[in-house]
């Protein structure tokens, strides 16, 4: 985060009172946002940059405890709770360096940290309450990787484990991460010191601690940048992990994995590995939520007069549905405890609806068979209400 941060007022930024609920500076950005989003407002740069100035506040007092330190960090300062009387804003006195402050109010200059220094050290980039030349770099969280992985019907349903083939920003391989040329020696960074940190102005005679940009933060130089990563210290890995995906997986569904993304730096943890789930198709079975679906194929006559009739079951023994006489086409008969796997571990049910196959042809004794039928019905038409209620 920004030294400069601790000038604005994101409040009035979003528009909203200091006190405001989360539910309120939520509402207030999305607001915002839609009415200043860049594919909205083509070619207005006012509204970009208004969008943009309503993203970082966001960013700040939208997240509870950024938005503590924030606060804290406004009210020390314009009450003057640095000491000398700096209420008022940073406008008082002269050459204050606010890191000397921030470390005088931890404990005096011998103090070993914590208080302010530890509060706000995070806030701005840390150095809060150390020495110029004793700072070392941030752990650092791992890269998320993202991911997508293809499976079949019936894994989605059971469960499966598959391989995955990653990418991820590492150490460069070549210079462990020292940004060196491989035989060169490193010397001290001259701009920050070797401390990691440069003083940046905040204006009114205050000044924080930023990450050096000549060394980025390491502390050191090479005279010769590493050939492989240029300087940066990074490079990119490919590894091939297992991750299990759980039973009863839903088309497009996002996976969690932690701690299987890029490794941390500085002793950091390893980021996260989000999984995007596409699930193939299947030639018999559907799915609705956490139940399976199955079209079953019958008959008129077992509609009629009633039938049992045998059907499959994803990966177990067949059942039978007992159709009662009289069915109409299209009923949906439920078969508890045959469907995909809930979150809690239980299942939920195969949903099968019969539905009629009319035959293409007819042989000679089953075309007579259905012409008897007709005649036998012939005085009790199906659609003898259809055009009283149409013209009702």
């Amino acid at each position: 985060m920004r030294p400069d941060w601790a000038q604005k007022d994101f409040y009035a930024v979003l528009g909203v009172k200091k006190d405001a609920s989360a539910d309120e500076i939520k509402k207030a950005y999305r607001r915002l946002a839609r009415e200043n989003h860049p594919d909205s407002n083509p070619g207005d740069t006012t509204k970009h940059d208004r969008f943009k100035q309503v993203a970082e506040a966001y960013d700040v007092v939208g997240d509870p405890e950024k938005r503590t330190k924030y606060d804290e960090l406004r009210r020390m300062v314009a009450s003057g709770g640095f000491g000398g009387g700096f209420g008022g804003g940073f406008g008082g006195g002269q050459g204050i360096n606010l890191e000397d402050l921030l470390r005088d109010r931890a404990g005096g200059a011998g103090g070993g940290g914590g208080g302010f220094g530890d509060m706000f050290g995070d806030l701005f980039g840390g150095g809060f309450g150390g020495r110029r030349g004793s700072a070392r770099p941030r752990a650092a969280k791992g890269q998320d990787v993202e991911s997508t992985a293809t499976i079949s019907f019936t894994d989605a349903i059971d469960g499966v484990t598959i391989s995955l083939r990653l990418t991820s920003d590492t150490a460069c391989a070549t210079c462990s991460g020292t940004g060196g040329k491989p035989g060169t020696k490193p010397h001290v960074c001259a701009q920050c010191e070797g401390s990691g940190f440069v003083t940046g102005s905040m204006g009114g005679g205050f000044s924080l601690n930023e990450t050096c940009p000549a060394c980025g933060g390491r502390q050191l130089l090479y005279d010769e940048a590493c050939p492989t990563c240029h300087g940066s210290g990074r490079g990119a890995s490919s590894r091939t992990i297992q991750a299990r995906i759980p039973a009863g997986v839903k088309d497009g569904q996002r996976i969690r994995l932690r701690g299987k993304g890029g490794p941390g730096q500085h002793g950091g943890p390893a980021g996260d590995l989000y999984v995007t789930v596409k699930v193939s198709g299947h030639r018999v079975f559907g799915r609705s939520g956490d139940n399976l679906t199955l079209d079953v194929p019958v008959s008129f006559d077992e509609l009629a007069l009633g039938a049992e009739v045998k059907i499959p079951t994803l990966g177990g023994s067949p059942v039978t549905l007992r159709v009662p006489a009289g069915t109409p086409n299209g009923r949906t008969f439920r078969v508890r405890g045959k469907g995909a796997t809930k979150a809690d571990g239980t299942k939920g049910d195969l949903l099968a609806t019969v539905e009629v196959q009319v035959p293409a042809v007819l042989d000679v004794d089953a075309r007579a068979a259905v012409e008897a039928y007709r005649i036998a019905m012939a005085d009790k038409p199906l659609r003898s209400n259809l055009f009283d209620q149409a013209r009702s």
